[in-house]
């Protein structure tokens, strides 16, 4: 199973990738042409449906990207159907608790380490791929280790016991939500107050010290640059549909200076 995300880590190597809004198989064939490692799947704030993953995964892999999926929520079902399509990731928001985030160890990894009902699909090429072969349950244990479950800190709860949700067997890593994080710390926006940049930082340690994956979303290249010299390994980069904005906003006031 290829990810990117997870040999770079071990690797001590910068990872980034973008979040994706579209729901094109074009962009993402296009962001595969920037340098980027990977893609977020965005199912919580975008278009994008479990339905249209079955199609945008493989899209993502062609293009040389690693698919994430960011799920819409804490169900059972839409994990198993985002696995099984091949997910090479799953980032859950609105964590608050250590008993919520067991729970999601259940559904995201098979045993012993969890509960993830077990179908063969294209995940594990029905059957016949590579990963079987040791059988089903070495697909079970490369599945475990090779497909990540990162927990979205981005509430007060989750903050409060980042340390002990980081430590629990499973999870792989945290996603940071800065600005939903700012504004559970009632400094909405204000990346740059000192409550935010400290919590920001709490989390980096808590995962540095359980060596695990911590990744950050920002959205320029600035704060990115930034982030990857305050040491964080992994940093998502804006989201696709505003990258485009951005970009086509410029390129016309820039024209129109010579008008």
């Amino acid at each position: 199973m290829e990810n990117i995300v997870l040999d770079k880590f071990k690797a001590g190597q910068p990872c980034m990738g973008t979040f994706s809004h579209l729901l094109s198989a074009a962009s993402l064939r296009v962001l595969g042409q920037t340098g980027l490692d990977y893609v977020i799947l965005d199912l919580e704030h975008s278009p994008i449906g479990a339905e249209h993953v079955t199609e945008l995964i493989p899209a993502a892999r062609q293009a040389g990207l690693c698919p994430l999926v960011r799920v819409n929520g804490m169900d059972r079902g839409q994990f198993l159907k985002m696995l099984d399509a091949g997910a090479a990731g799953l980032i859950v928001p609105l964590v608050e608790t250590v008993e919520q985030v067991q729970t999601l160890v259940s559904y995201a990894k098979f045993a012993p380490l969890g509960g993830r009902g077990y179908c063969p699909t294209v995940d594990a090429g029905w059957g016949f791929g590579p990963e079987y072969a040791n059988g089903m349950a070495g697909y079970m244990n490369t599945a475990n280790e090779r497909t990540l479950l990162i927990p979205q800190c981005e509430t007060a709860g989750c903050l409060e016991h980042i340390e002990e949700i980081v430590a629990i067997n499973g999870v792989d890593g945290i996603f940071i939500g800065p600005f939903d994080l700012s504004i559970a710390l009632g400094i909405p926006g204000q990346f740059d107050h000192p409550d935010h940049i400290a919590a920001v930082e709490r989390v980096r340690k808590a995962c540095e010290a359980a060596g695990k994956l911590c990744i950050m979303f920002c959205g320029d290249a600035d704060a990115a640059a930034g982030y990857f010299r305050q040491g964080f390994p992994n940093v998502t980069v804006g989201i696709d549909v505003l990258t485009l904005l951005s970009g086509m906003k410029q390129t016309v006031e820039t024209a129109k200076r010579g008008l």
